[in-house]
């Protein structure tokens, strides 16, 4: 699609922004006439980006058969749940992506490998081993070094100061 080797993208820090920029980079090559696949990792499937994403004919939305919510709310039995899920996701994803995409966009994908929800290793072979042309988009907190080392391009979003810090809690249309 894009005439060069695809490049992979590494958002991540404990800032807000990963998933909104990742979510520009969709539109972005969906105007540029791109077939675009995202996928996210502990959601609920009710961000309002997926709202608008799900109605671009671009824009193939792959997602969890039953998303989760945040790991540090999950209790054990939901963790081995969402591994199993999560690591079924990323094929599934993997398949759409390898089906003729532009840009596969893994929001949380970085978060999904740091609380062993997705393997790291089988991660990086899919990085390695994508189709030519195909730009991936990585974002989440803690990368392992392999990821960054991997990544063309690490953007780091880092928070000096959040409303959440004084108990404003996510607003919709805003954080989510």
């Amino acid at each position: 699609m894009w005439g060069t080797p695809g490049r992979i993208h590494l958002y991540c820090g404990d800032g807000k922004g990963k998933t909104t920029a990742a979510v520009g980079l969709c539109i972005r090559a969906a105007g540029a006439g791109a077939r675009v696949v995202f996928t996210q990792f502990f959601k609920t499937g009710t961000s309002s980006e997926l709202q608008i994403l799900r109605q671009l004919p671009q824009v193939q939305v792959v997602e969890a058969a039953h998303p989760h919510r945040r790991f540090a709310k999950m209790d054990e039995a939901e963790r081995q749940l969402a591994k199993q899920e999560y690591t079924e996701l990323l094929e599934q994803a993997r398949a759409a992506a390898w089906d003729g995409a532009g840009l596969w966009v893994l929001d949380e994908a970085v978060s999904a490998c740091s609380h062993g929800m997705i393997q790291t290793q089988r991660l990086v072979e899919l990085l390695r081993t994508r189709p030519d042309g195909l730009e991936v988009v990585l974002t989440g907190r803690n990368p392992d070094r392999t990821l960054v080392d991997l990544a063309d391009y690490v953007t780091q979003m880092q928070k000096i100061k959040h409303p959440y810090d004084q108990g404003v809690g996510a607003r919709r249309g805003i954080e989510y």
